[in-house]
């Protein structure tokens, strides 16, 4: 049963025998030239203001010096999105519910942050491991914690994304596996409860790439 349950996070499993799953990380892109190509539409308006009203959030989040990166947080927003929405339907691998590409985007990022901060901004880096007015004699413990919170954001910012990916798609699951042993009206109420825990999840997968956005955004904010 669990062997079956947690088969479809395997991402070992094939297509006529090649290891595909991971390739549906990039059907995103599939979506993407439609929009420069095509006249203008409803969704690619609609698109098109998201992207503009992420551009506006991420810059105020970040200083003047860092205004082009918002591009990167917006381009890693929609990746992550694209992944989430995708991995909702059938038959679809669900690559964001792995650590290995969730880690993937959070270390990278993160580790570029720290070289640059400490190797251009060293002074401001150690001012930020003891936060203003902190007494002498908590200063140790509070490099500490510091210290310890800054090393573990990578982590963080993978686990929360993949956990949240992995709940819902079990609990769909779950409730999906006992339909064939119900009577007609419960499958009834079943199905209702499907419905609305596919539309949570539409809204966890929109929150969750939100977060991991603007959790980065800040993060950079904090180097200059």
């Amino acid at each position: 049963m669990m062997t079956n349950l947690f088969s479809i996070f395997e991402p070992s499993s094939s297509i006529f025998n090649l290891s595909m799953n991971w390739i549906s990380t990039f059907l995103g892109l599939m979506f993407l030239p439609y929009l420069y190509w095509a006249s203008p539409s409803r969704w690619s308006l609609l698109w098109s203001k998201i992207i503009q009203t992420l551009h506006k959030e991420f810059k105020a989040l970040l200083q003047p010096s860092h205004i082009g990166s918002t591009m990167l947080f917006v381009a890693l927003f929609s990746l992550i999105v694209f992944n989430n929405f995708l991995g909702l339907l059938p038959y679809v691998f669900t690559s964001s519910s792995h650590m290995a590409m969730t880690l993937s985007l959070s270390l990278p990022l993160w580790l570029t942050l720290m070289i640059f901060g400490w190797l251009q901004h060293t002074k401001h880096m150690f001012a930020h491991l003891v936060p203003q007015g902190t007494p002498f004699a908590l200063m140790p413990f509070m490099v500490l914690i510091e210290t310890i919170s800054n090393v573990i954001r990578p982590g963080t910012l993978a686990i929360r994304l993949a956990a949240n990916m992995i709940a819902g798609h079990l609990l769909l699951t779950l409730l999906g596996g006992v339909g064939p042993s119900l009577s007609l009206s419960m499958l009834s109420i079943l199905i209702t409860a499907q419905i609305l825990l596919l539309i949570l999840e539409s809204a966890v997968a929109i929150i969750q790439s939100y977060v991991f956005a603007v959790l980065s955004t800040l993060y950079t904010g904090e180097i200059n």
